[in-house]
């Protein structure tokens, strides 16, 4: 297993949009184990394999205390309510910005073996896949923040 790269947004690859994955390979398997070991490294909430500079759609999103969750051409089937709330991304580091998300999100995906689920996240959770989901179609966060925080107003967050 490796430690890939975590392009960041200066590169014109975060812009694009992934690709659906039509079979799992050994190539996407080692991807996925490769994500996840990059994910837990880089002490982040998700990943999606753009920032790692594969264009397919694949990402991964913690869910729960330490249980990762692998959702390959994830796709939002329902959302409810709203929530602002602060948001952060591997790709965009020491960038904090205020981004409205549904506060419910349910999720169709598949697994590692091909078997199609659905995962219904609220909070954090739901805002996690929006996130991870938007980077598999060109979207980062700060295209859909209401403002991004200085410096000074996040330590002051944080005093």
């Amino acid at each position: 297993m490796a430690i890939l790269n975590i392009i960041t947004e200066e590169n014109p690859m975060l812009r694009k949009k992934s690709r659906r994955v039509d079979e799992i390979t050994p190539r996407i398997l080692t991807l996925l184990d490769d994500m996840r070991d990059t994910l837990i490294k880089a002490n982040g909430a998700g990943l999606a394999a753009v920032q790692v500079g594969v264009l397919r759609r694949i990402a991964l999103v913690c869910y729960e205390e330490g249980n990762i969750i692998e959702l390959i051409n994830p796709e939002i089937i329902d959302r409810v309510g709203s929530q602002e709330e602060l948001e952060g991304c591997l790709s965009l580091p020491d960038q904090w910005g205020l981004v409205e998300r549904p506060e419910t999100v349910t999720v169709k995906a598949m697994n590692r073996d091909g078997k199609e689920f659905t995962l219904t996240a609220s909070g954090l959770g739901a805002r996690a896949l929006c996130h991870e989901i938007d980077h598999l179609d060109g979207v980062i966060y700060k295209d859909k923040a209401s403002r991004m925080l200085t410096p000074e107003e996040l330590e002051e967050m944080y005093e």
